[in-house]
């Protein structure tokens, strides 16, 4: 069974490579790779003393995006009315508390997700950088925040 499998893996990969140019047949020398109309090229070096370049394509007026994407920290404000809010260390009120916030004070939020209930709510949201979870019943977004 493993010999037949690997049998046909080789031939695939054997395939496979001879649908492929090679080097010396792709193009000719002196030739450049095609760009986008009105795209420009950037050359980043990865270390100064090798000699490998990131080529990349980019086109005037939209930046670069980085190959991990990070979603910016909503923010809330709490509503306790003049009660401190407890956070906790996990979507519930059986959790600990691990600290407070004050009330009417500007909340970092990372996502949201289902806890115990409280008044009515068992949404929580958790802080960023896994510093705790506060109760969404105290805690006004100022947008959405997706489910963790």
């Amino acid at each position: 069974m493993i010999r037949r499998t690997l049998q046909g893996g080789l031939v695939a990969a054997v395939s496979l490579l001879a649908f492929l140019p090679t080097t010396a047949g792709a193009a000719t020398a002196g030739a450049a790779a095609p760009q986008a109309p009105g795209a420009t090229a950037r050359h980043h070096r990865t270390h100064p003393a090798r000699h490998h370049h990131i080529h990349r394509f980019t086109v005037p007026g939209v930046p670069l995006r980085s190959s991990t994407h990070r979603v910016a920290a909503a923010t809330g404000r709490v509503v306790t009315h003049g009660a401190r809010l407890n956070v906790r260390s996990g979507p519930g009120t059986g959790y600990r508390v691990i600290g407070h916030r004050h009330a009417h004070r500007t909340v970092r939020l990372a996502c949201r997700t289902h806890g115990s209930w409280v008044r009515g709510n068992h949404v929580w949201y958790r802080l960023p950088h896994h510093r705790g979870y506060v109760s969404a019943r105290y805690v006004r977004p100022y947008r959405t925040l997706p489910w963790c």
